[in-house]
C-alpha cells in the first residue's frame, strides 16, 4: 500500500480557542483519512521555548517549524474565509503561495460567498482614492489565480456552514478534488 499523501491544513483556526481548534482539526483529519490522506496542522510541532526567548525569536522558530511541515507535505488545503478583515488570513495566504512556489497544488475554501469587490465596499475607489480590485473573484486575483494555476481549486459556500469558519461539506469537496488530481484527473475550477 502506498504511503498516504500529506496535506498541509492552513487557516485561521490556529487562532481559535484550543478546544475549538482541536475539534475542527480533528474533523479535517478524519475526512482526509477517509480518503487515504494524512492531514498536517501548523500546530503539529513539538516546539518548546525557554523563558528568556524573546517574542520575535519565538515567532521565527514557529515560522521555521511551519515551513518544515509544509516542506513535508504534497499539497495544501487552505481556509480562505475572510479573517479580521475583507480578505483571507495573511499567514494562510503566505502558506498557499509558499506551497504553490514549490510546485505543489493548492486547494481552498471560503464560507463567504461575496466577491472580494463587494466585501471591500462595492466602490471603484476606497476612502483613500485607491482602486478596489473587481474581477468577480472570491479574493485577490493572485490568490485565486495561483490556486487555479497550481492545478487546485477554490470552493465557495452557497450557504453558511455549521461554523462561521468551517464546513465539513466544503472541506470534503476540497479533499475529493485532491484525490481527483492525484488520480491524474484535472480539477475543475467550479465555484460551488
Amino acid at each position: 500500500m502506498a504511503q498516504p499523501k500529506q496535506i498541509y491544513l492552513a487557516g485561521p483556526e490556529v487562532f481559535f480557542p484550543p478546544d475549538e481548534h482541536r475539534a475542527i482539526v480533528a474533523e479535517k483529519k478524519r475526512l482526509l483519512q477517509a480518503y487515504g490522506l494524512d492531514g498536517v496542522d501548523p500546530l503539529d510541532t513539538e516546539l518548546a521555548f525557554a523563558d528568556d526567548d524573546t517574542k520575535p525569536a519565538r515567532g521565527h522558530r514557529i515560522y521555521q517549524a511551519n515551513r518544515e511541515l509544509m516542506d513535508s507535505c504534497d499539497a495544501i488545503i487552505a481556509n480562505l474565509t475572510p479573517f479580521r478583515g475583507v480578505s483571507a488570513d495573511p499567514g494562510t495566504v503566505f502558506e498557499v503561495g509558499y506551497m504553490i512556489g514549490q510546485g505543489k497544488p493548492a486547494f481552498g475554501f471560503t464560507l463567504d460567498n461575496r466577491p472580494y469587490y463587494e466585501r471591500a465596499g462595492s466602490h471603484v475607489l476606497d476612502e483613500h482614492g485607491h482602486t478596489i480590485e473587481d474581477f468577480e473573484l472570491s479574493d485577490n486575483l493572485m490568490i485565486e489565480g495561483g490556486i487555479h494555476n497550481s492545478g487546485g481549486q477554490l470552493f465557495v459556500a452557497e450557504l453558511a456552514g455549521e461554523h462561521g469558519f468551517f464546513s465539513s461539506e466544503l472541506f470534503e469537496r476540497c479533499v475529493k478534488a485532491v484525490v481527483q488530481l492525484s488520480n491524474g484527473q484535472s480539477s475543475d475550477t467550479q465555484k460551488k
